[in-house]
């Protein structure tokens, strides 16, 4: 099974680029902010409970997101494997993901990390606000705190797959299709 995590700072480029990723290895797309809206829009408890934090422009709790993502897994049958997007963002939210597939016998083959540099990503983070609706997208203190929080609590994650020799990187600027073509030859390293 081809299970990447698509890393790297609020701005990077994930979400565009998993689209174009999920279209050519059909794969499922698990995105914490897609599980965020799901949830909000449908009022769950755990939606309420996230949205504390996302209008903050905090991390939300690994209780709440590692809930999200397991309903997920567990709802999801005969897939070729998953890309996580947004997820994990904390050691803990590593070795959760990590148990959970471990028990499903369908480990992370990669975590593919977008580089990008910080007056890049607030810019891509402003120009977004324009049609994303996030609040947090409009606010240049909380684009400031989401990059301080990635920079403090998620980046070490990173490090997390080293030490699995499960990372790798792709320069995250320059034109979408440029990326993308480089995110897949690292991709089809592990196929």
């Amino acid at each position: 099974m081809l299970n990447i995590v698509l890393f790297g700072p609020p701005g990077a480029g994930k979400g565009t680029q998993s689209e174009k990723i999920l279209k050519k290895y059909n794969l499922v797309h698990l995105a914490t902010g897609d599980l965020f809206r799901l949830h909000l829009n449908n009022e769950t408890q755990l939606g309420l409970e996230a949205k504390k934090y996302m209008n903050k422009g905090d991390l939300v709790p690994d209780e709440i997101v590692i809930s999200m993502v397991e309903d997920k897994i567990n709802k999801s049958s005969n897939v070729i494997g998953f890309i996580f997007d947004g997820f994990p963002r904390t050691i803990n939210q590593a070795v959760a993901l990590d148990n959970m597939l471990e028990k499903k016998n369908i480990p992370i083959k990669q975590m593919i990390a977008l580089k990008v540099e910080e007056n890049e990503l607030i810019k891509r983070i402003i120009n977004r606000s324009k049609t994303s609706g996030r609040e947090d997208d409009k606010s240049i203190d909380k684009i400031n705190n989401r990059i301080q929080v990635y920079n403090q609590e998620t980046k070490p994650v990173a490090d997390y797959y080293k030490k699995h020799d499960k990372y790798s990187e792709v320069d995250g600027i320059g034109v979408i299709d440029e990326i993308f073509l480089k995110l897949c030859s690292k991709i089809d390293e592990l196929t």
